[in-house]
């Protein structure tokens, strides 16, 4: 007995409908499959507390960063320079985070073709024994995702390739270059400035907090303007060098004719002692109770010492 048309178009309706509904959760299913197998973080972020150093090495950069009553510092040519806290934290949850990081391959033939060899860019974290031993490979062609694997295991992951920048950048990139530090992301707040004296062999300039308007002393102003002292006060407290350099000393006689005092509200008092400028108007620096010498470059020294008119309402 021959099918109606009438009961064709239903056979062929149900049909249909039936591949739809199998095709949808198939996909459904396929898709949290793949999603729970990318998953993956490469440390245990409980393991966070326990890292008491982090090394890592490529082609051009060899960096060493410790940590020493909870603080991370870089270790360079011997000497050790503050990080930034909160660069190192960033570099540390990409990988204590889990995110969507897809296995490529288990086979070792193919870390040649991902740029893994035993050659390749190494990440190092340990505590008292290692606890992440990462070798870094190569970038997609589309430089969205890199190539992972664990030291001595073959498996290949790929995921966000956010830590090629801590991989590759300078070990200039990991130091805190603020002179004043206090906080965590390293600025002072201008509030916390109760005075600021500038002594250089021209002139001495002394800013001291009064119910919140500055007095100046040491210098004439005909009509100092509180906005223009209120910004320099800031440049001050906020000022950074773009390197440390170690062929300097802080005992050089360099730093005995030009100094700044900085008076904060806690009772502390920083005294920045400084060069004289040179040829391309940049200073060394030396911050009391530090080791180390920053250097400061032309643009930015240029902002830290300012003639008496510069302060007069315009």
């Amino acid at each position: 007995m021959t099918m109606t048309y009438k009961n064709r178009l239903t056979f062929l309706g149900t049909l249909i409908g039936v591949l739809t509904v199998t095709y949808i959760a198939s996909v459904i299913f396929t898709s949290g499959i793949g999603s729970k197998s990318s998953s993956y973080a490469w440390l245990d972020s409980k393991s966070t507390g326990k890292i008491q150093k982090i090394a890592i090495k490529d082609n051009e950069n060899e960096i060493e960063l410790r940590k020493k009553n909870n603080q991370w510092f870089v270790l360079h040519n011997g000497l050790e320079y503050p990080a930034k806290q909160l660069r190192v934290e960033d570099f540390l949850k990409i990988l204590t985070t889990r995110s969507a990081w897809a296995v490529r391959s288990s086979s070792a033939s193919t870390h040649g073709r991902f740029g893994l060899e035993q050659s390749a860019s190494r990440v190092t974290i340990s505590g008292e024994t290692v606890l992440l031993d990462l070798v870094v490979g190569n970038e997609d062609i589309l430089k969205n995702e890199i190539y992972l694997r664990r030291a001595g295991q073959n498996e290949v992951r790929s995921g966000d390739n956010a830590i090629k920048s801590y991989i590759s950048s300078p070990v200039t990139s990991w130091y805190n270059l603020r002179l004043i530090t206090e906080t965590e992301n390293g600025s002072v707040d201008l509030s916390s400035v109760q005075r600021l004296s500038v002594y250089t062999p021209q002139e001495t300039q002394i800013f001291s907090r009064k119910n919140r308007r500055w007095e100046i002393s040491g210098f004439k102003a005909e009509k100092p303007d509180q906005s223009i002292i209120d910004n320099y006060i800031r440049q001050v407290i906020t000022a950074e060098g773009d390197n440390f350099d170690d062929a300097v000393k802080a005992d050089d006689p360099m730093f005995d004719k030009i100094n700044m005092s900085i008076e904060l509200g806690n009772g502390r008092i920083v005294t920045v002692r400084f060069s004289e400028a040179d040829e391309s108007g940049g200073r060394f620096a030396h911050v009391s109770g530090k080791d180390y010498v920053y250097f400061i470059p032309a643009w930015s020294a240029g902002k830290l010492f300012r003639n008496a008119s510069s302060f007069e309402t315009q």
